[in-house]
């Protein structure tokens, strides 16, 4: 028997409910701050991944789909969509367009990595993209984008973790004095740390391994090292943040894993801690990206979010969430043939009506099928009979009471659609 590859997951019907309200939810509120949306290639040039996340990262090095294809390009599904943003931005003139341009994306990513809950090899990302303003009222306003969609979803127990990491101008002098500390606990660090000490060495401070993490919590801090412009950069954008009521907490050793990563960075996270603390969702400003890929320097901030991670914690909490797939009357019938036409034509009018309407089928008895209509959950049956033909009526009961009703058949279809919208 086939199986789903490792690493991925089939989005089942009961599951669809979860994703369209957390989708909805963001569309919802990237048109209230003024997003529009963007998709790009499932696919690209993987020299566009190796620029902008950077050669030395784990996700270059270990995590990438790459291949060659036909044509003997080298191609890679895409591991996050910012940088394929900034390459349609790049490529399609946006820097012509009034500034910054809002972008958001729905979109399919894929990393090798070892599958646990909430992160798989194929994944969902909501994400946006301000690009072309360096006003740290953008980096506020993304930040309360972000925040906002867990509100909007009913997800409690967050805070932000927020930092900056600085700029070109004075992450340099950081990494040296990092890169002076970690020489002293080369010996106590991990294998991959030893690693990124000598390529990328900021990464450092994004290692998960146990024992690396008293080191890292002594490790020197990005505050202590920014320049004049970042630290007011950082002061304005966190006043800015209180003004807007979002919370949050100075994280000293939060760097991202991406290196095209610049001054402001963030992560949503649950409040308490369940082992490992894991991120639902994260961004930070880019400065230097778009210049990365041969563009003009363009300032650029983002975030994005797992949809995979969003749904399991609505499940965890309880989160009810509408179902607008639900069937909300079901047509029973009996007494053969005319019995059914008449069914099939009020299923049809009803439709038309905007209503959710399963038909019966076969042969079923009229018990079986109200049993089939209670098991799904619908708020009205109709039944239709050798009576109801004769008569030219429907019975209609409700499902929550076991009240009955005639209805002329010519007006059953508005008579329901009228109910289920509030009416009697």
């Amino acid at each position: 028997m086939y199986k789903a590859p490792r690493g991925t997951t089939d989005i089942l019907p009961a599951d669809q409910p979860y994703w369209r309200y957390v989708l909805d939810a963001a569309e919802r509120l990237c048109r209230r701050y003024g997003y529009q949306r963007i998709d790009t290639p499932l696919f690209e040039d993987a020299g566009l991944f190796n620029r902008s996340i950077g050669a030395g990262t784990d996700i270059v090095e270990k995590e990438t789909y790459s291949f060659d294809d036909r044509s003997g390009d080298r191609i890679t599904l895409k591991p996050e969509s910012t940088a394929a943003v900034c390459r349609a931005y790049l490529e399609h003139g946006m820097h012509a367009l009034a500034q910054p341009v809002k972008l958001y994306y729905i979109s399919p990513s894929f990393r090798y990595e070892r599958p646990q809950a909430g992160r798989y090899r194929q994944f969902h990302q909501w994400g946006f993209e301000a690009i072309g303003e360096s006003d740290p009222t953008v980096d506020a306003e993304a930040v309360s984008l972000a925040w906002d969609l867990y509100k909007e979803v009913g997800i409690t127990g967050l805070t932000v973790l927020l930092n900056s990491i600085g700029d070109a101008a004075c992450r340099p002098g950081y990494i040296q004095a990092l890169v002076a500390y970690y020489r002293d606990h080369v010996n106590e660090v991990c294998g991959d740390c030893k690693v990124r000490l000598e390529k990328n060495p900021l990464r450092l401070l994004d290692c998960k391994v146990p024992q690396d993490q008293p080191i890292i919590a002594a490790a020197p801090k990005t505050s202590e090292y920014l320049c004049d412009p970042c630290k007011a950069h950082f002061a304005a954008t966190r006043s800015y943040l209180d003004a807007l009521g979002v919370p949050y907490t100075i994280e000293h050793k939060l760097v991202r894993g991406l290196d095209y990563y610049t001054r402001t960075v963030f992560e949503v996270v649950p409040l308490e801690k369940t082992g490992q603390q894991t991120a639902v969702g994260a961004g930070g400003r880019y400065d230097g990206l778009i210049e990365a890929l041969d563009g003009k320097p363009t300032p650029g901030i983002g975030f994005a979010a797992g949809i995979e991670r969003i749904v399991l914690n609505l499940k965890a909490q309880g989160v009810a969430v509408p179902n607008p797939n639900q069937p909300q009357v079901y047509i029973a019938h009996q007494g053969g043939d005319p019995a059914r036409q008449q069914a099939v034509r009020l299923s049809q009018r009803l439709r038309d009506a905007d209503v959710n309407t399963w038909l019966g089928f076969g042969d079923r008895s009229l018990k079986a099928q109200l049993r089939h209509a209670n098991n799904m959950g619908v708020t009205y049956t109709v039944m239709i009979g050798e009576n109801e033909v004769q008569t030219r009526e429907v019975l209609l009961k409700t499902m929550a009471t076991g009240a009955d009703e005639h209805i002329m058949l010519e007006q059953a279809a508005f008579r329901i659609a009228h109910k289920l919208t509030g009416g009697v």
